[in-house]
């Protein structure tokens, strides 16, 4: 419950919040529980070391720097396509639309092969595997890999883009994948 101040200086009301608050410690369930309340961008990261390709689904991807254009995400040391990602040169970060959470869905399912039918996918020119889907992706070089808890944070340096269509970014919240509500 909040209380209310009269600032006499402004003349105007403050909102005080209490210095009690339930806190709880945070566990893996506390941790699940806050972040799932915490919208995020969904993208597939797939990349190819030499012993065919790997992908999976991310929330985590964040923009790190302008100059030189790097971003991050992080990778589960447990993940079955990390031995591929901590081997890994390049890899391709594609953007869903809002409308493709099967894709999403699929990469972010354990132990199936990922780019068996339906996954439509090629490869570019460099090597790896592109899904033919999506409508826009970046090709990254890695930079660097830091081990932190049980996941590993993953540096790669934006190397091209390519965009097939505009689209409605495909997002996760509370434990399904959603969209923004644009105004018409």
């Amino acid at each position: 419950m909040s209380v209310h101040a009269l600032d006499p200086a402004q003349n105007t009301r403050l909102s005080v919040v209490p210095d009690r608050l339930d806190e709880k410690a945070v566990d893996a369930n506390v941790f699940r529980s806050v972040f799932r309340r915490h919208a995020a961008g969904v993208v597939v990261i797939t990349a190819d070391s030499g012993h065919g390709p790997v992908g999976f689904t991310a929330t985590s991807l964040v923009s790190v720097s302008l100059l030189p254009p790097l971003v991050s995400f992080s990778i589960a040391t447990t993940a079955s396509s990390w031995p591929t990602v901590s081997k890994a040169t390049s890899l391709v970060i594609h953007f869903l639309d809002a409308d493709q959470h099967d894709i999403a869905g699929r990469f972010a399912t354990s132990g199936i092969d990922r780019f068996a039918e339906p996954t439509r996918w090629s490869r570019l020119r460099t090597g790896e595997p592109v899904l033919d889907d999506a409508p826009s992706y970046l090709r990254a070089l890695v930079e660097h890999r830091f081990a932190v808890g049980d996941h590993h944070i993953v540096v790669a340096r934006l190397a091209t883009h390519a965009e097939r269509r505009e689209h409605d970014p495909l997002l996760y919240h509370d434990g399904r994948y959603a969209t923004t509500n644009r105004p018409a």
